[in-house]
This record gives structure tokens, sequence and C-alpha cells, in this order.
């Protein structure tokens, strides 16, 4: 058993036990004690909510990702619904939406389903009240305490500051517990908001702020970039220490250095991971995102400066030429248990021309699991696979197996072009091929071209065949010409572009896009197919715009 393993393991029957724990009669009396009757500090709440969903939330629908999940009697738990909508009904932060709405509609459904949520979960209950979802309610509860509850009966306000502080008592022995990554964040931003909310129980904030200063040098890299390698769990790191940085002013705190200097950091990083449409690049499971928000985080990060052309810890590279943006994922698999969300790509790269995407990765869907595992895999970006095989072995509890352990890159630049070169081992494991791919974007940005070399340093025991495959923006269009070897796109905005290759054989095939929402889109994607016969295989191609 790998050492991996191992603590999985012991992590499962810690969670058992303490669950076992949690359950019981006498800890359940150790929640209570006397109830305050006022916050003493109430965080501002800048994130906007949606009126639309508002109203549906109104009719008990919730909505989530242009889905809607229609639940009736106050049922927090409706069967046979996923993880992703069982964490948004119980983290409460579509009260934003009913704040939107205005007037008093929506204050008496939010005080309606807070009450139903408080009637059936008083107790510790092992999903409701898992340290994440318990810290994101109760950061939601208390920022929003203006909107549903200041003007409450006392019946209401005395519910209200009971569960408030049951949950936070319980939080604060939870936590860390199991948790990592974006999960333990949540978790620790609503200990923060009890600490600060709640006279007497300081100790609560400092507990909070050492288990972030902790988590600050684990999960967020030098170059601002997150430990998940993922554009939108940036963002949402992103939240999470600016909600913190407003709580603690609004309280009269001094804001530790460690917590500026992280939103200075990420704030450069979000910047990179933005193309020119003003949404995300495609990679570790994120979608397009959307923009309002992405700005208003910025804004209120105030960052400014150039965008940068590297992150080098957490793994991408960015050229830009003329109008052409290119960016490449040069870095290795994020680390266990950061992994279970990363996608199998090493050295996938996307190609776009002024605000039109041309080459890109499928995306990921944010409410199956199903359609989300197919999406992480090799073939579903602007990679390579041997013998149609992963880079990265994606397991059935959504981690990595075989992964790449090294991947190594270099960058030239020269007057205004760049060439990016790296090298990557998620293969050699296999049958010892390292990949190597080499990116060179010209300095009007109207010539990309790439070298695709495969070294086998174990002597090849049999044929492999490699499959380098080009995802296309379902806008753009396409057609093969000359013997259906080269291919002719041509993008919206009317620009022209000529594919074309030094050997093996191209086909054009299906593919889907999901860079926004739920629904799969249609697109079209070219496969370059070569069969390696021998310890060295290379394939050269080109990508040239027209008419220049």
């Amino acid at each position: 058993m790998s050492m991996l393993m191992r603590i999985h393991a012991l992590n499962h029957l810690r969670h058992k036990a303490t669950a076992a724990a949690y359950g019981t009669s006498l800890y359940q009396w150790t929640l209570g004690g006397s109830i305050p009757d006022r916050l003493a500090v109430i965080p501002p709440d800048p994130w906007p909510g949606d009126s639309g969903r508002g109203r549906w939330l109104c009719q008990d629908v919730f909505s989530l990702h242009g889905e809607q999940l229609p639940v009736r009697d106050g049922n927090f738990e409706p069967k046979g619904i996923s993880d992703v909508w069982m964490n948004h009904i119980h983290a409460f932060e579509w009260l934003r939406d009913l704040r939107a709405l205005g007037g008093d509609q929506g204050r008496v459904q939010a005080r309606a389903m807070v009450t139903a949520w408080i009637d059936r979960y008083h107790s510790w209950h092992e999903m409701s009240w898992r340290a994440d979802l318990t810290g994101r309610r109760i950061a939601v509860w208390i920022s929003q305490h203006d909107f549903f509850a200041a003007s409450a009966d006392e019946i209401f306000q005395t519910n209200y500051m009971a569960s408030l502080l049951r949950q936070a008592r319980h939080l604060s022995r939870a936590v860390p517990g199991t948790l990592a990554g974006l999960p333990l964040l949540h978790a620790i931003r609503g200990l923060a908001y009890a600490g600060l909310a709640f006279e007497g129980r300081e100790n609560w904030l400092e507990q909070a702020l050492d288990l972030l200063d902790d988590q600050t040098s684990k999960q967020i890299f030098s170059d601002g970039g997150h430990i998940s390698r993922a554009p939108d769990q940036l963002l949402e790191v992103m939240r999470i220490y600016i909600d913190i940085r407003s709580a603690l002013l609004s309280g009269q705190y001094p804001v530790p250095h460690f917590v500026q200097h992280a939103i200075d950091r990420m704030a450069q990083a979000l910047r990179f991971m933005r193309y020119s449409d003003r949404h995300f690049a495609l990679f570790n499971g994120a979608q397009l995102g959307d923009p309002a928000m992405i700005e208003m985080v910025q804004m209120l990060a105030n960052a400014h400066g150039r965008v940068l052309k590297s992150l080098p810890d957490s793994g991408y590279e960015r050229a830009t030429a003329g109008r052409s943006l290119l960016m490449m994922d040069v870095g290795r698999a994020p680390v266990w248990p950061h992994d279970d969300r990363a996608h199998a790509a090493p050295l996938a790269f996307e190609f776009s021309y002024g605000k039109e995407r041309i080459f890109v990765s499928c995306g990921s869907h944010p409410l199956d699991n199903e359609w989300s595992q197919v999406l992480r895999g090799t073939a579903a970006h602007c990679a390579l696979t041997l013998d149609h095989r992963d880079a990265c072995e994606i397991r059935k509890d959504g981690h990595f197996g075989r992964r790449t352990r090294n991947v190594v890159v270099d960058r030239e630049e020269h007057g205004g072009a760049c060439l990016i070169d790296g090298v990557h081992d998620g293969f050699v494991p296999l049958n010892g091929i390292s990949h190597r791919r080499r990116l060179y974007l010209s300095d009007q940005g109207h010539d990309l071209r790439g070298e695709e070399t495969l070294t086998c340093s174990v002597g090849l025991s049999k044929p492999v065949e490699a499959t380098i495959r080009f995802h296309l923006h379902p806008r753009v269009q396409v057609s093969l010409i000359r013997g259906k070897q080269e291919a002719l796109l041509r993008l919206p905005g009317g620009s022209g572009w000529h594919f074309s290759h030094s050997c093996g054989t191209l086909k054009l095939d299906n593919s889907v896009y999901l860079g926004e929402g739920c629904r799969p889109r249609k697109t079209k994607q070219l496969v370059l197919t070569l069969p390696m016969d021998s310890d060295y295989a290379q394939m050269k191609w080109a990508l040239q715009r027209e008419g220049v």
C-alpha cells in the first residue's frame, strides 16, 4: 500500500470516529450555552445576487448554472441529487439572490427557509454540518444579517443566534480535521466571521488566522497561483481572502501582512489566466467564468501592473504577439489530495486571435460528475495521447495514480517572437516514452508552429500510435483541403487560417465544448495520428493566417 493510500485510509477511519463522537447526545449538549442578543461585527458582503434566481427561490426552486431543482416542504435533502446540488443548498449563498429581489418578498422567503433549516438541522448532521459547508453557511448568515434577520421577530432572532453559536462551536472543534484546499479555506472564513461577530470569542478569530497563515504558505504559490492549478478555484480563494480582509477592517482589527500579500500575488495570477474576451483559460476544470465577477474581484484586490508572461510555480506560460495569444500548461500534476479535479493534460495549449478562440480545451461540467471525469482526460485537450491512453492515470476515486513527475520548460524570446519548449514524463512508466512539445509564435502572431517529439529511453517493445488533437471553438468553421491532408479554418470575423503538418494522417472529427453552462455544444477537432515503431518519432505542424 502506498503512503498516499495509507493516509487516505487513516483519514477515513478518523472521519468515522469523529462522526460517531459528534452524533452523541453529550456532544449536542456541549454545543449549547448563553445566547447573545446581537452581533458585535457584521462584515460587509459585496458579492451580487441574481434576482432571477431569487424569484425561482420564492417558488421553492433552486437554480444553479442555468439548471433548476424544485424542492417542497422545506426538504433540504431531495433524493438522488448530486453533491454539487447538496453543497449549493446547504451553503446558503443563494441568500444573495433573495436579497437581490428587493422589498419584503425575498426577506420573508429567506426567513422561512432559514427557519426550516434550523428546525430540521438543530443538532449535528454528518452532511449539512460538514466543516466547509458550516463555514460557508455561517459566513453568509452573519453577513446577510441586516437583510433577513435584523427586522425579524424575537423568536426568529433567538433561534437564529442559537443556531449560529452551535454551528460555530462545532466548527471551532472540527477544523482542520481532514479538510484541505478550498474547502478548508471556506471553513476558516466562517470561523473568522464567528470570532468577529460574537463578543468574547476572539479565540475563534485567532484560531482562524493561525490556520489561514498556515494554509497560505501551503496553498498559495509564490507566483500567486493556487495549489489546485485551477483558475476558477483561484477566483474563489481570492474572494475568501478579500472577505476576511474586509471583515477584519469592519471590526477594526489589523489585517495581517500575509493576507494582503496573498491577495496581491493572486491578483496577478488571476489576470494571467484571462484572455482578451475577459474570460478564463479552460484549464484544470475551469469554465469561462462570469467576467463581471472576475472584474469585481480584481477591483477589490486593487491590483495593477503588467500581465505576467509566466507562472513558474503554477506551471503556465503565456505568449502574446499582435492580436494572438497562446497559453500553455507546463505544470506537474497537483499533489494529493488537490488533484481530484485536475486534468490529465501536460503541455496542453489554447490559442486565440483577438476575442476569438481557435484551439480550445473541451472544458468541464459543473454538475455532472460523469461528464467532468471524461473531460479531465488528455483527449479532451489540445494534447498528445499514446495508444489513446491518458498522460496521467485518473483513478475511480478521482485522484491520479500514474502522473507527471517532471515537466521541464524553457522559454526564449527574440524580436517579439516566442518559443516555449516543454518535456513531460507522464508516459514513461508505461513505455519509457517522453513527450517534448515546442511551440513557436511569430512576432506578428500570424504564425503558430508546433514540433512534437517522442523519445523512448528503454527501447520500444512494440509500436504505439501517437494522437495529437486540436479542438476547435464552436464558432470556428473548418474544412479539409488538398487531399484532406491540410485544413482551412475560418473565424467569425472573417480571417482565415491554414493548418498543415509534416507527416502522419490528418482527419476531421467531432468534439464537444463545455466552456460555460451545462449543455455541451457540438464542435470539431483536427486529429493527427502518427505511428511510432522506433525509439524516436517527430511531427511538425503549423497554423498560419492567410492573406498577410
